[in-house]
């Protein structure tokens, strides 16, 4: 009972956390200059990925590799099909051109990127690096990118970073340092808590990671792009989950790996099997974008079950459970087919009504 108190806890004060974190460094960004573009696509991705973040370094610390690969590998994976798909039951989600050109080729990049480096079985000091590198220069080319952005392009944001009418910057900085301390205890609690149910049922630390760690410390995005559905802002809830996946492979994974004196071991499981469901989620998103320029609800449903199905794989070869074959077989050779299908039929019918793509 204590172990599943910390566990809670733990969720609650990464939540929190973020949630502090993304206000109090938002408004503190646009009291110094920042646009609300830039705050919009470096602090608050960086916030709903501070979790992640937190849960990443904790895990890295304390020897639990398996727990940070399956954190992001999980987290990246849950952005993509859990969380777009319940904002697309919400309503329908349009995609921005920007997203389509920009964004999630990065992703992509640095999903494949992730995947090359973790194929040896181990991310390094080097290889840590090199990844937080390759974030500080995406975060400098979007604020390059910025100075060159419309008005309209910078207000997109206004209303998830507008300052406070009456705040004083020094309330603003207390509220970062207080994100800060929950996400840090938040972290801490989460992982024992973590760890200890792992022993407990003897499940892998990889599973428990990809599963309900990954879920909870996705809760930010889950709430910004649930919120950003209902308001209207309907491509901000697919940049937030995107813009997430690229903090979660760059900024968790590389500052993981530079902290570990030893570097990160990956487990074998992750590299034959959950990198690549990753990697596959990331590049599937493309196409799907590129045809129809929006998530239907129908879509979104497809998106929720096929996570579904990937958290039912995921029990059932922990388990042992000889109906895993069967659903593996009736997986691939019927229900991702006719979701291809599917969605190959929608679009052309789509083309001969004349709907602009």
């Amino acid at each position: 009972m204590t172990q599943l108190f910390l566990f809670v806890a733990g969720l609650i004060a990464l939540t929190i956390g973020a949630d502090v974190l993304v206000r109090g460094a938002s408004r503190l960004a646009l009291s110094f200059g920042l646009s609300p573009l830039v705050v919009g696509l470096t602090i608050v991705a960086f916030g709903t990925s501070a979790p992640e973040i937190a849960v990443a370094i904790d895990a890295a610390i304390a020897g639990q590799s398996a727990l940070t690969i399956g954190n992001v590998v999980g987290s990246n994976i849950c952005n993509l099909l859990l969380i777009l798909g319940i904002g697309a039951l919400v309503t329908p989600l349009s995609i921005a051109g920007q997203v389509i050109r920009q964004e999630v080729p990065v992703m992509i990049g640095a999903s494949a990127l992730v995947v090359g480096l973790a194929a040896n079985g181990q991310i390094g000091q080097a290889e840590g690096a090199l990844l937080l590198a390759l974030l500080i220069a995406y975060l400098v080319f979007l604020v390059r990118q910025s100075r060159r952005a419309s008005q309209a392009e910078q207000t997109h944001f206004g209303d998830l970073a507008a300052p406070g009418a009456d705040g004083h910057w020094s309330l603003d900085l207390l509220k970062v340092a207080a994100g800060l301390g929950l996400l840090v205890l938040g972290a801490d609690w989460l992982v024992n808590a973590a760890v200890f149910f792992a022993r407990w049922l003897g499940v892998d630390d990889l599973v428990i990671g990809l599963t309900v760690v990954a879920i909870g410390t996705s809760l930010p995005e889950i709430a910004t792009s649930v919120m950003a559905a209902i308001r209207g802002e309907r491509d901000m809830a697919i940049g937030n989950a995107v813009g997430s996946n690229v903090f979660n492979l760059l900024g968790c994974l590389g500052l993981a790996g530079l902290i570990s004196p030893t570097g990160l071991p990956v487990p074998a499981a992750a590299i034959d099997f959950d990198l690549w469901v990753m990697l596959a989620v990331a590049v599937a998103c493309l196409p799907v974008f590129l045809v129809r320029r929006e998530i239907a609800r129908w879509e979104g449903g497809v998106f929720i079950a096929y996570y579904i199905a990937y958290v039912i794989y995921l029990v059932l070869d922990a388990t042992g459970s000889g109906a895993l074959k069967t659903f593996t077989i009736a997986m691939l050779g019927f229900a991702l087919p006719l979701s291809v299908i599917t969605l190959i039929a929608v679009s052309l019918r789509q083309r001969r009504r004349g709907k602009p793509r």
